[in-house]
């Protein structure tokens, strides 16, 4: 529309040259009074013309520049929001590594504490066998023990028996 208005003032600057010019050449070869007052109006007419379309211009401009400043005002706020809005994504995706991170760290420590505490239970096992068999072996030791006693107590009884019996007789 500005560009519009901009060729049509031009050409009516233009036509007012023109007429301009004829006006004065007419002047020049003496044209009557009543012609030169009608190209005197026509003159004035597209002076108000064209005083009008800069009128309209201006304000069309006035106008498009307005809105041009509230539609760089809008993209001015829309980006710094979506700035906002990335630096704060960022911030998150820093804690989320950080914590991911941490989390790592952890399950790497659990998992050694797993293979170590596996290793442990390995030797438990062994340590286990060993006493198993070394109970075993005390217990067949103790019960071949009890056994020995048991038969010293009845040598020991039967002992006491034979000397109960041979004191008296040899006293006598």
């Amino acid at each position: 529309q500005l560009l519009e208005a901009k060729a049509s003032l031009s050409l009516a600057q233009t036509q007012h040259a023109l007429q301009l010019q004829q006006a004065k050449a007419q002047i020049n070869n003496m044209v009557p009074k009543k012609q030169f007052e009608q190209l005197q109006n026509t003159l004035r007419e597209e002076q108000c013309k064209t005083q009008q379309l800069q009128e309209s211009l201006q304000q069309q401009a006035e106008q498009t520049c307005r809105q041009l400043v509230r539609t760089q005002e809008e993209h001015e706020h829309l980006l710094q929001a979506a700035v906002e809005q990335a630096e704060g994504l960022e911030h998150s995706l820093r804690n989320a590594e950080a914590v991911l991170a941490e989390r790592t760290a952890q399950l790497r420590d659990a998992q050694a504490q797993l293979s170590r505490n596996k290793l442990l239970i390995e030797d438990l096992r062994g340590e286990n066998r060993r006493f198993a068999m070394a109970l075993q072996a005390a217990e067949l030791k103790q019960k071949s023990v009890e056994e020995k006693n048991q038969l010293l107590e009845e040598q020991a009884s039967a002992l006491k028996q034979l000397i109960g019996k041979i004191t008296p007789a040899s006293l006598s």
